[in-house]
């Protein structure tokens, strides 16, 4: 085995956290985005948090909606035009059937991965005792009420009150 590959196949560190360390701390994301590849960034990073005992908010604003509402967050679709990621041209990308195939290979590569769907994310986001926001404006914009939304959903609240939520976290922007 050459020097290189006994380094690659090292055990690597695994950091450790102090309860302290994580205590007292919280993490708000807002969630902007509803297309597929952009629901899985602030889930997982939910997800982590709560998993370290971090008091963890999602507030879902404008095409995020679409990952909290029921008749669309079971399908949610992954678009190759103009994603620089795919390293496709958008001639190519832009073509009848790219979306729906572009959209079921990342289905599959995240389902290889064990990685849960949408769905059964934010279930254990909210059994994990994090917190899910829906804002007002979007769902005024989209005619949503909160039986329009997935159950979890603790309220449709504006954006004055997500910021009193948001009060002394980090706040990421996704």
């Amino acid at each position: 085995m050459s020097e290189r590959e006994a380094a690659m196949t090292a055990e690597r560190p695994v950091p450790t956290f102090e309860s302290e360390a994580t205590e007292g701390r919280k993490l708000c994301i807002i969630c902007s985005k509803g297309s597929l590849d952009m629901a899985y960034p602030g889930l997982i990073l939910a997800n982590a948090a709560l998993g370290e005992g971090v008091e963890t908010h999602l507030f879902f604003t404008f095409w995020g909606f679409e990952i909290i509402t029921e008749k669309t967050m079971d399908h949610l679709q992954f678009t190759p035009v103009a994603n620089p990621a795919t390293h496709m041209p958008t001639a190519v990308s832009g073509l009848p059937g790219m979306q729906a195939m572009a959209t079921r290979m990342m289905r599959q590569k995240i389902a290889a991965l064990d990685v849960p769907e949408v769905r059964e994310m934010l279930g254990m986001i909210r059994e994990s005792g994090g917190h899910l926001w829906a804002c007002r404006m979007s769902a005024d914009m989209n005619d949503l009420q909160m039986e329009d939304l997935y159950e979890g959903v603790e309220d449709i609240i504006s954006a004055s009150d997500f910021i009193e939520i948001s009060a002394g976290a980090q706040t990421l922007f996704i």
